[in-house]
């Protein structure tokens, strides 16, 4: 069993900057964030492997986010920049224990093993 302890979120204003963490207490091959706002799905954000550091983004979040690990430290890092009330939501890291490949496979939050308890990014205009 891996336990993810997230950390991060805040209020902030539009244009201003946040980065979250997430550390894992056990081995993963990756590990990711999704978002989900109220009365919305879980949204894929960004995902990066263990091995070789392959980073996947929605397409939406590219250029503005930007997910980073530090293996040592078995942490992940999400970096959100020039940040939107719609980035408003919660943030959830997620963390895979099998080894794939691809944008779509990692995209799906039914192809990860364990989850954090969320933590809540808001963005006031």
């Amino acid at each position: 069993q891996v336990q993810l302890v997230e950390s991060g979120g805040g209020l902030v204003q539009a244009g201003d900057s946040l980065r979250l963490s997430c550390t894992a207490s056990g081995r993963t091959t990756a590990m990711g964030w999704f978002r989900q706002a109220p009365g919305r799905e879980r949204e894929f954000v960004a995902t990066i492997t263990t091995s070789g550091g392959i980073t996947y983004y929605a397409d939406s979040m590219k250029g503005r986010f930007a997910i980073s690990r530090d293996n040592a430290k078995n942490t992940v890092y999400l970096q959100m920049n020039s940040l939107k009330p719609e980035d408003t939501a919660a943030y959830y890291c997620a963390a895979g224990t099998v080894y794939a490949y691809g944008s779509r496979w990692y995209s799906q939050a039914g192809n990860y093993d364990y989850w954090g308890q969320g933590t809540q990014v808001t963005v006031s205009s």
